[in-house]
This record gives structure tokens, C-alpha cells and sequence, in this order.
């Protein structure tokens, strides 16, 4: 299906942009959507994010002076009408895919690109940053954040603001895109709060503030004048900002470019005045314009390929479960086995597996919102009354409670089960979101453990492992599915800290840790290695390491993960401390950030294939696989 976008087809920068007559900005809109739409459904990628911004990025590029002055986009993933008017539309079918273009905002990518995004809730910190760089430096520039309602509720996006509220003269605007969405529904008193005073009825209860602003436009201004005079002391979204030190605006119809337009033009005269940080209250809608979209936004947020003509189709049901999948069940089962468990996520209920988990035991159930430092600490809490919190997080996202787990959980040596989800390479999503450091991060620290289950069945085994230990333990498993090991209906557990031979053979012994466990099975059989289901990272199992290396000649480490600091390191570390000298061979992903494309492509790239893993151990050992070949033909004949 092809669309003529003829409007769109002339602009090949926002400099054209501005050049358009006011009058035609609402077809572009209608193109620029089109756009969109049109080419997620070839790619994959977010949708109902970027159907909502269409009107408030073309008004942001219109009004502002891009990219001298700075646009920052909380996240990203609502930046593909962004991209597209600035340059990249020819880049629109390469989109996530290796060596395309990135489905966030990247500075390498583009000029207008002025801060890479992917986690939430950073964009204030660094637009401040930004503006208060420009003062120091006299330069005249404005800079605007662009931030969602999920993402305003984590910590810290107040603690930027509040920071910014003193910065009386920075040239800052924040603009709080409310659609009353995030991924997952957001949660909390704040977001109650905040979800009470923004929603359509607040249309009903907004202050006068900032009247030149919203001058322009008569009917919103009428309303706001009238309930000034009637509803004094009324409580408004303004009692909150405005105790930040920000002007608040708001709220307009983030839809309505006759509103959006001549109100960010007014805001960016107060912003060269140096009137203080602004603040602007939009209100838009999650899949604008595509009316399967707008009705299940959660379903189009990151959807595959699809025709847009049919919207989404149920996939068949697969033949293997995921990891994330194998988690969501064991959580329910072990729940109905032991009432003190309770399941704990940071916003990603859909994501991490606990969607039926909060059906049947929402007593139990906790998601605490943007707010992984608090995710950590608040499991704490729970452990040090007796119960046994499961924080389902991705490995990723475990990176910004890092302090916590240290010191609130570490320390203390409480019982919080940490299960990591997509660890490991991720795919589409790159470098922002890669689970590859987390061995080496969580390695280091005293006290907690971390298993590497080799497949579905291990994975259900490690968890019940972790969950019956009185101290802090992780269990990494990757994105997607293993190679189809069906778990077990019970929920007993593996030996604590005890690893397998999967593989007898001679002179080489590849040490695998977690799912890369069966390309190395399959490379073994080509070298005649010894492969070893190594299955903790730590504790190691250092009996069966000091009897494999007593065997062998040399050892290969095998992990999809941080080579650095990784696995591998931890057997390095251990052989030296036995006092044991042997050759030792590292495989895992090098000292640099893996791009975007597809997981299985990426790990052949890094040589984390069968193929790979291979062709690395004969160039290292290529003598000791002849000899091992040569050992394995004598047996045969015998």
C-alpha cells in the first residue's frame, strides 16, 4: 500500500517547516501521521507514542529555532515525527534494524538529536543542564524538555525540577505531554493526584496563569477568566508546579495546532525575557488518528509488522514459551505454594510477566511506577518483615537501583529474589536497553548470588532455587525463548551453586553460562570438547572447576554477557587462587556498546554462535583440537 504525501515529500528540514504557511501545517499533520503509521507497520516498532506527537512536534519545530535551540525527548520513543522532519524519512525502513537507523534519539545520528534517550525520566535533568550551559556561556538559546505523565512520576523528574525552580533567568520549558498512558497503567498516590487534576474535567477547573500566553486563544482564555472570578483557591495543577518555581500553562489540546502554535510562541517570548522556567500542560491522545490505536494503545505501543488495513492479528499460539513467559507461571505457582511471596515491578507489568499475577493475587501485587531505586528498597522493607519479595525487573533497568541493592539489600543480607529479564543482547531496542553488564555489576557484591539458567526448564528451577535462599539472588534469562526445554509441572529446585558436565570430551573445555550453553553443544561436537553447564555465576562451583581443570588442557568460558568483569573473569580469578596455570580462552560481548538488529544476527556478528564459538577455539587452540580429533578417531577404532 502506498500514500501520496506530497506536502511532506517538500520538507527536507525544519527550516522548510518554517516556511510553510500556517494554514497547511494540518495537512502536513494528517501526512506526517500517515508516515508513521505507514512504515511501523512494514518495521515493528512504537506506534500509539508517535501517532500523539504529531501536532506538538510539528508546533515545536515551527515555533523554536531547531536546532540551535535544543529539544529533549523523555525516552524516545515517541520521537518518529521528529526524525522524519529532520531528515531521516529515506532512513524510515531501516528502522531498528542493524546498521538503520535507531528507534530512539541518538547524537550521532543527527544534529537535531541533542540528547540520546531510552530510559525515562532523564529529560529535564539534561535540558536544564543544557539551558544553564548556554547561560554560562552567553549564548542565546532556548531549550524545551518533552516529558510523558508515566515518566513525570518517577523520582527523578522532581528532583530536576526542583533544581530547576531556582534557575530564575535559564531559558527553559518543560512540556508534560499528558495522555494518560505510559506502558504499563501508571500507579500511585502522585499519579492519582496528578490523573484527578489533568484528566477532561480539569478543562472545567483550570486557573488563570499566564494570560498573555493563552490570549490567543479566546474561548480558553474566557473560561479560565470566568472560573478565576468563581472557583478562587481552587486546586489546579499550578499548586504543584508553580511550588517548583515554574510559570504553569495549561492545558491545551495537544491536537489543536491553532492552540498549540500561538501559545508555544508566547511561552518562548517569556522564555527570551527570562521570566523562569515554564511550564506547559498538554493533553494528547496515544494513537491519534488510528482508531485501532486510540482504542488499544497498549496493544499498538511496539507492535511487529502488521497491515494497517487489518490492525494486528493474534499471533498462533507458539510452539515455545519465552523466558518471560516460564517466569509469569512459576510466580503464580510458587504464589499458591507459599503466601509470604510477593511480586514487586517498576512499571513493566506487561513486559516482565505479571499480568496474571495480578489477576489472582492482587494482594500481592505491586507496581510501584517509574521508580526502580524505590522498587529495591521498598522489597527490602518487605524482607525485613518476613516476606519474600520477587522483583521482576530487566537487567537494564536494575542498573539505576544499583546503589540500592547494595546497600539496602546487600548489606543487609535480606532475601529479595531479583529476577532479570531480558538479559543479554536485546535486539531492536540496542545499546540503551543491552542486559550485558549484569554479572559483572552484581558479581562484586558481597553476599548476592546470580544464576544463568541454560533453558526454559532451568530457568523455572533456578527461580525456585533463589527463592528458597535467605539471602539476595538474581536469575538472568534472556528476551524471547530458549530452544524449548518444557519446565517441569513442580517446583523443585537444582542444587545450590553446583554446576554439570553436559559434554565429556578431550583436552578443551568450553565452561558455558546460561543459554549459550547449546551452540556451545553443538560446536563441541565438531572439537571433540568437554562442555560444562556451569548454571551460577556465583557462587561458582569450584569442585567441579578444579576437577575440570585437572583434566584438561586448556578451558574456554562461554557467557552472553560483559567479558569484562563477566564469568569468565570469575573463573579466571578462581583457577589463580587455586594456584592452577592453564590456558583460558574468554567468550562473551567485547568492551563496547552492541547496536540495534536482530539478537541471533548480532550474536553471530560477536562470534556467539555455534559457527563462531568454533572458528574462535581453533584459532586459539587449534593444536589441542587436532589432538583431540585424532584421540576421538583412535577411540573410535577401538
Amino acid at each position: 500500500m502506498t500514500h501520496s504525501t506530497p506536502l511532506l515529500d517538500t520538507i527536507a528540514d525544519p527550516a522548510a517547516l518554517r516556511r510553510l504557511p500556517r494554514a497547511q501545517l494540518q495537512r502536513l499533520a494528517d501526512e506526517l501521521r500517515e508516515c508513521v503509521l505507514t512504515n511501523v507497520a512494514r518495521t515493528g516498532g512504537h506506534l500509539s507514542s508517535n501517532l500523539g506527537t504529531v501536532e506538538l512536534t510539528i508546533a515545536l519545530h515551527t515555533v523554536f529555532n531547531t536546532p540551535e535551540d535544543r529539544l529533549v525527548w523523555d525516552v524516545g520513543h515517541q520521537t518518529y515525527p521528529h526524525k522524519i522532519l529532520t531528515g531521516r524519512r529515506e532512513r524510515m525502513p531501516t528502522l531498528r534494524q542493524l546498521g538503520g537507523m535507531s528507534g530512539f534519539p541518538r547524537r550521532d545520528e543527527s544534529e537535531y538529536d541533542t540528547f540520546g534517550t531510552a530510559h525515562s525520566s532523564t529529560s529535564i535533568s539534561a535540558a536544564l543542564g543544557m539551558a544553564l550551559a548556554a547561560r554560562q556561556k552567553g549564548e542565546d538559546r532556548k531549550v524545551v524538555a518533552i516529558i510523558g505523565d508515566g515518566a513525570m512520576t518517577a523520582g527523578m523528574a522532581f528532583e530536576a525540577l526542583n533544581n530547576a525552580g531556582v534557575e530564575r533567568d535559564a531559558r527553559l520549558l518543560v512540556i508534560l505531554n499528558d495522555n494518560d498512558m505510559s506502558i504499563s497503567p501508571p500507579v500511585g498516590a502522585l499519579n492519582r493526584y496528578l490523573a484527578q487534576l489533568m484528566s477532561g474535567g480539569f478543562y472545567a477547573a483550570a486557573k488563570s496563569v499566564g494570560k498573555t500566553v493563552l490570549g490567543p486563544v479566546p474561548p480558553l482564555f474566557e473560561l479560565a477568566k470566568r472560573l478565576e472570578q468563581q472557583a478562587k483557591g481552587m486546586v489546579v495543577p499550578a499548586t504543584l508546579f508553580e511550588k517548583f518555581g515554574f510559570n504553569y500553562i495549561g492545558p491545551i489540546d495537544g491536537h489543536d495546532l491553532d492552540a498549540l502554535i500561538p501559545t508555544l510562541e508566547n511561552i518562548r517570548g517569556l522564555m527570551q525575557d527570562k521570566a523562569g522556567p515554564q511550564f506547559l500542560h498538554v493533553v494528547t491522545r496515544k494513537g491519534q488518528g488510528y482508531k485501532l490505536a486510540e482504542a488499544d494503545p497498549v496493544a499498538y505501543h511496539g507492535p511487529g509488522k502488521f497491515d494497517p488495513a487489518v490492525g494486528l492479528v493474534p499471533p498462533a499460539k507458539p510452539a515455545k514459551q519465552t523466558f518471560t513467559q516460564v517466569f509469569g507461571q512459576w510466580l503464580c505457582d510458587m504464589a499458591a505454594q507459599d503466601k509470604r511471596l510477593v511480586g514487586i515491578t517498576p512499571a513493566m507489568r506487561e513486559g516482565s510477566g505479571l499480568v496474571e499475577f495480578q489477576k489472582r493475587f492482587p494482594e500481592r501485587y505491586y507496581d510501584v511506577g517509574i521508580a526502580e531505586q524505590h522498587a529495591v528498597t521498598f522489597a527490602a522493607g518487605l524482607a525485613c518483615e518476613g516476606l519474600k519479595p520477587v522483583v521482576a525487573i530487566y537487567s537494564t533497568f536494575l542498573q539505576r537501583g544499583y546503589d540500592q541493592l547494595i546497600h539496602d539489600v546487600a548489606i543487609q543480607k535480606l532475601p529479595v529474589v531479583f529476577a532479570l529479564d531480558r538479559a543479554g543482547i536485546v535486539g531492536a531496542d540496542g545499546a540503551t536497553h543491552a542486559g550485558n553488564y549484569d554479572i559483572a555489576y552484581l558479581r562484586c557484591i558481597p553476599s548476592v548470588s546470580l544464576a544463568c539458567p541454560a533453558d526454559e526448564r532451568e530457568c523455572r528451577q533456578l527461580l525456585s532455587t533463589a527463592f528458597e535462599q535467605d539471602h539476595p539472588v538474581a536469575v538472568r534469562y534472556p528476551r524471547g525463548a530458549g530452544v524449548g526445554v518444557a519446565p517441569l509441572a513442580e517446583l523443585s529446585g537444582l542444587p545450590f551453586g553446583k554446576g554439570e558436565v553436559r559434554r565429556s570430551g578431550q583436552r578443551i573445555a568450553i565452561l558455558a553460562f546460561g543459554t549459550l550453553l547449546y551452540p556451545a553443544l553443538e560446536a563441541a561436537e565438531r572439537l571433540n570438547a568437554t562442555v560444562v553447564n556451569m548454571r551460577w555465576a556465583k557462587p561458582l562451583d569450584l569442585d567441579l572447576l578444579r576437577q575440570v581443570a585437572a583434566s584438561h588442557e586448556a578451558l574456554v568460558t562461554l557467557e552472553e554477557g560483559a567479558i569484562m568483569g563477566g564469568a569468565g573473569s570469575a573463573v579466571a580469578e578462581a583457577l589463580a587462587d587455586a594456584g592452577l596455570v592453564l590456558p583460558l580462552l574468554q567468550l562473551g560481548l567485547p568492551d563496547r556498546f552492541i547496536e540495534h538488529g536482530d539478537p541471533a544476527r548480532l550474536l553471530a556478528l560477536e562470534g556467539l554462535d555455534a559457527a563462531g564459538i568454533e572458528r574462535s577455539i581453533r584459532r586459539r587452540f587449534g593444536a589441542l583440537v587436532g589432538a583431540a580429533a585424532e584421540l576421538r578417531a583412535v577411540s573410535g577404532q577401538n
